[in-house]
């Protein structure tokens, strides 16, 4: 049996930024691998994230889905979780 491999998921943070810290907690307590870009250092990244409706951090990109904010729910049906 072949696991299913996971959706590349990209994690757009910010120093001091409560739910970014959450939403790293759970993909690691999820055993899920994910890129953190630090949007405070990385002017392109936050541009992107601004250019898809996101105006704050957490935004999580998972394969081509763009989930503005630390929305469980979301990533965890993005994923295949729930």
């Amino acid at each position: 049996m072949s696991e299913k491999k996971q959706k590349r998921v990209v994690l757009f943070t910010s120093p001091g930024c409560v739910w970014c810290t959450r939403a790293k907690q759970f993909f690691r307590k999820n055993q899920i691998k994910f890129k953190e870009i630090d949007i405070s250092k990385d002017q392109k990244a936050a541009q992107d994230c601004m250019r898809h409706g996101c105006r704050g951090v957490p935004v999580v990109l998972v394969g081509s889905r763009w989930i503005c904010g630390f929305d469980q729910a979301k990533i965890e049906k993005e994923l295949g979780l729930s």
